[in-house]
């Protein structure tokens, strides 16, 4: 095994290849490599699938082993600097390489029928094997250096995945809000490394952890500085992870292909922060300061993630915020010192996300068949609902990865995310009540989501698309319609009557829409499915392709059966934690015990209590948007939002109060436009200001200046000597006249 660790370093370039060929081929054979453009989606499975099976080898040995192994080299040798560069193969890197080359192998094959309408086809495989590359090679870095230029790298791969439709304007603005946003964290991390190897004098992890320490404890150092550092580092973090206040990026990264958003913007890159912070812990826990700021901005992402997801009418948009208020959940942890339940939940929010992003991809794929390719109204969950009977896999999926978020059991992310509000108890019982608190409002939002988007009838939908006004219920009474006017706050709605209404509609069309199918010159390399039946209608969606729905229901099983490794249970004096054993080299860096002894009955009522908050948060979800309400409306519960004007009139200011809020993203995007965008632009307006009317203005005088002194010097000038003795003598006179007095 150890010769297997000495080529660990080639992990990192197994994806390497396929962008480099296709850049290649593009140039050198243009036409060929367009026509077999279908074999780079293979080669790119292909070879991640080797980097997977890698991956997999050093993690088994890393749980049996319960070691770790670092390789370096020299590369820039001076009198007083020597740089070295290597890989590190320990537990955060296994499990981070499994996450990358799992879920980029299932999002591959996924995207080899989502793109195969888009001529950007072969572009799309490049970036994504590219951002494959640099992202194992951050995770296997072994020094500050290393991390960031692989930092750098994924946030290249960002920036290009996002504005992979550049022709959009809204896509092209989002790629660049990304970009200035990262680089805001990214300066702050270049000098955070800075500063630690001016203090310490090497970029290596082990010796910049024993330095920090041994400096701290014998105040040979200036505390100040190491923790304005420390807070430095931590701001690449915020920014890459999505945390408050550099979290303005990510519902715009959304404009990006779905399968990106599966990838990289829920899975992957905003867990490059996560695994910073992770990685730097042992540093950080040496200053408390720095503790309590992580765990302070983990506990104010995770409420403002919730509350901004709540009213968002586009499913990618409000996925997004989801993911922002689970990394919070991440960080949180991580600030409280539970690095293994932190790492728990990122496993585990990994692969239900990804479930969920691709699951929203194939109901984006099926919309585009009624409304075309528009974003605005295939991704609007307004304008959806109904979905089941038509893509009923797909639905199946998206619930069982909704119940997943929402922490309902067996499924995996129950297992993570009760461990944190345990430990959250016990650090803080503010953070745990917001905590506790937030995971209601994840089992509303994301039951609202998924009520919007299959529940509900069709039909009544499909007459917005034909410019009818009939909407269902919840798009018009919750939070699903545009900003409402005062008047429209003041004006009572017939709750009863809208209901009839709705149940009484017509079920047929009014105008007929053709299905647009994807028309493909090759056969996908990865049929292995058989076909699933399509609605024959040419006018209702469609069940995705099989190539989209195989890594859907490998997901599901992952999002079934992956919370078991973190399991707290013994067997007979056998271990069943696989996750804590397979961290063990890490927790004993740490220094602390990061599992703590199971008791079966503490379990249980914090199990319980924390599942009742999620059913409680899913039954207002189902209450509010469940379209079956012709067996309530006789109950005092409905007539007392409907009947009673001044209760009614308060609900709709409670309602739309949450919406605009919601709806303008907590209005930070509007403060940074005000005050940091306005700001700047009014710095620069006043600077173009003095450049102009100052300094422009006096070399402007001095040369208008010289130019009349000349012109009056010309006209002097008259060729008669008597005239030069005359205005010499005056000027002696004055002179003289000035030297006396």
């Amino acid at each position: 095994m150890e010769h297997t660790y000495q080529y660990a370093w080639i992990l990192p370039f197994v994806p390497l290849p396929v962008p480099v060929l296709i850049g290649v081929g593009l140039l050198l054979f243009p036409r060929a490599t367009k026509n077999f453009r279908r074999m780079w989606a293979f080669q790119s499975v292909l070879l991640l699938s080797i980097a997977m099976i890698f991956s997999i080898e050093l993690s088994i040995h890393q749980i049996n082993q319960n070691s770790t192994y670092q390789y370096v080299w020299s590369w820039i040798i001076n009198n007083d600097f020597s740089f070295e560069f290597g890989y590190l193969i320990d537990p955060l890197t296994s499990i981070m390489s499994i996450l990358i080359t799992s879920v980029g192998i299932l999002v591959l094959i996924y995207s080899d029928n989502y793109m195969s309408h888009d001529q950007g086809y072969l572009r799309f495989f490049a970036y994504m094997s590219f951002f494959s590359t640099s992202m194992l090679g951050l995770v296997t870095s072994s020094n500050l250096i290393q991390i960031y230029i692989f930092w750098e790298l994924v946030g290249l791969c960002s920036y290009l995945l996002i504005g992979f439709w550049f022709t959009r304007p809204v896509a092209a603005n989002a790629c660049q809000k990304a970009f200035v946003t990262n680089r805001v964290g990214d300066f702050g991390l270049l000098l955070g490394i800075l500063g630690f190897y001016c203090i310490t004098g090497s970029f290596e992890f082990r010796d910049l952890f024993e330095i920090i320490n041994n400096l701290i404890l014998n105040n040979q150092v200036n505390v100040l500085l190491v923790i304005l550092c420390a807070v430095l580092l931590f701001a690449g973090a915020v920014a890459k992870s999505a945390q408050f206040p550099l979290h303005v990026w990510l519902p715009d990264a959304m404009e990006g292909p779905t399968p990106i958003s599966a990838l990289i913007h829920a899975a992957t890159m905003v867990a490059a922060g996560i695994f910073l912070v992770a990685r730097l812990l042992p540093l950080f826990i040496a200053i408390p300061y720095i503790m309590n700021l992580i765990s302070l901005i983990g506990i104010i992402t995770v409420f403002l993630g919730a509350t901004l997801a709540l009213a968002q009418k586009d499913i990618k948009r409000g996925l997004a915020y989801s993911t922002m208020s689970q990394l919070g959940y991440m960080m949180l942890a991580l600030g409280m010192g539970s690095y293994r339940t932190a790492l728990f939940h990122l496993i585990t929010h990994a692969y239900s996300k990804a479930l969920l992003f691709l699951a929203s991809g194939s109901v984006i794929h099926s919309m585009e068949a009624i409304v075309g390719y528009s974003p605005e109204k295939s991704q609007n969950m307004v304008l959806m609902g109904g979905l089941t009977k038509h893509v009923p896999i797909t639905k199946n999926a998206f619930l069982l990865g909704t119940l997943s978020l929402c922490g309902i059991p067996p499924l995996a992310c129950f297992w993570s995310k009760d461990e944190i509000l345990n430990d959250s108890w016990l650090y803080s019982r503010i953070f745990a009540i917001i905590a506790s608190f937030t995971a209601g409002l994840t089992a509303f939002y994301m039951f609202r989501i998924y009520l919007l988007t299959f529940e509900g009838h069709l039909n009544a939908h499909l007459q917005n698309y034909s410019g009818k006004e009939n909407t269902s219920f919840y798009s018009i009474c919750l939070w699903g319609k545009e900003k409402a006017s005062s008047k429209t706050i003041n004006k009572k709605i017939d709750l009863c009557s809208l209901l009839k209404r709705n149940n009484n509609e017509n079920t047929s069309l009014k105008k007929t829409y053709r299905i647009h199918k994807n028309e493909k010159k090759l056969i996908s390399p990865f049929v292995i499915l058989s076909n699933f039946g399509k609605n024959s209608a040419d006018s209702y969606p469609y069940e995705s392709d099989n190539t989209m729905l195989f890594p859907l229901l490998l997901l599901v099983i992952f999002t079934l059966f992956i919370g078991s490794i973190g399991i707290p249970f013994n067997d007979e004096g056998i271990d069943l934690d696989i996750l804590s054993k397979w961290l063990t080299p890490s927790i004993n860096l740490l220094h602390s015990n990061s599992k703590n002894s199971f008791d079966l009955y503490e379990f249980i009522k914090d199990a319980i209590f924390s599942v009742s908050i999620s059913y409680f948060g899913i039954i207002i979800a189902l209450f509010l948007y469940k379209p079956v309400y012709s067996s309530l409306q006789n109950l005092d519960l409905i007539n007392f939002f409907v009947d009673k004007g001044p209760k009614r009139l308060l609900w709709d200011k409670i309602i739309n109060l949450i919406y605009n809020w919601s709806d303008n993203r907590g209005y930070i995007d509007v403060f940074y436009a005000t005050s940091l965008t306005g700001g700047i632009r009014r710095l620069a307006e006043l600077t173009s200001f003095f450049d102009r009317r100052i300094i422009d203005a006096v070399t402007n005088g001095v040369g208008l200046l010289s130019f009349f002194v000349g012109e009056g010097i010309k006209y002097i000038g008259g060729g008669r000597i008597s005239s030069y003795l005359f205005f010499y003598l005056f000027f002696v006179l004055i002179f003289v006249l000035i030297f006396i007095f």
